[in-house]
């Protein structure tokens, strides 16, 4: 499979598959093909994997396009303003992404729940303490809101950040919730009541304008309801 990606603030992955290539997707990001691609709709991994990538902020059920007869092409976009990142995904070298970061893979990725391994990251961590696991080998496409910013953490160093602008980390890295320390600044500061806390070693790609922050900034400006 060979892709490239293009666009500005709504950028595409356009990949050029081998006769008989397929590649997956599972929130309907396909845009446009070539007409020998060939989709078939399946449980990915059967029922409870598929229900676990509900749980994550999935689809219950992937679509797998295959080039049929002959090379083929076929374009994912992303759904919101900002880039598309490939991820090399290898056996020795998973990742954890944000919920509904996936946009598409080869065939030989595999999805996967994953929970924080901290108690308290599962239960105060809000939108971000459940998150996917991408592993198996292939190559991913990420949806980033915004722009990306790739940090390499040392082993032990960490870095603080605002839930929602998590959008990927190496599974060697170790992810938990801390609160905002001093009353005042919790309700008053603007920043919410926790932060999440990456400590390495490993890759961390953060997101500068999440879903969640634009629909924020918005809200003011829509009526509300009767």
């Amino acid at each position: 499979m060979k892709y490239h990606i293009t666009g500005e603030s709504m950028p595409v992955v356009i990949c050029d598959l081998e006769g008989g290539e397929s590649m997956i997707t599972e929130k309907g990001s396909m845009v446009w093909m070539s007409p020998n691609m060939e989709m078939r709709t399946n449980a990915g991994g059967g029922l409870g994997k598929a229900f676990g990538r509900m749980f994550s902020g999935e689809s219950l059920f992937q679509n797998v396009y295959t080039a049929q007869g002959g090379p083929g092409m076929i374009a994912f976009a992303s759904s919101f303003p900002g880039s598309i990142r490939a991820v090399e995904i290898t056996p020795d070298r998973p990742i954890v992404v944000q919920k509904s970061g996936f946009l598409a893979s080869e065939q030989g990725v595999e999805m996967s729940i994953f929970f924080q391994k901290k108690l308290g990251a599962g239960f105060f961590g809000g939108e971000g303490f459940i998150m996917q696991k991408l592993s198996g080998h292939g190559m991913a496409f990420l949806e980033i809101d915004g722009s990306a910013v790739e940090y390499e953490l040392a082993a032990g160093q960490r870095m603080v950040v605002d839930t929602g602008n998590l959008a990927m980390v190496d599974i060697t890295c170790s992810i938990d919730i801390q609160t905002v320390k001093g009353v005042k600044n919790a309700l008053f500061g603007g920043e919410g009541f926790f932060h999440t806390v990456i400590t390495g070693p490993g890759r961390i790609v953060l997101q500068t304008m999440p879903v969640s922050g634009m629909a924020a900034a918005l809200s003011p400006f829509f009526p509300s309801g009767s």
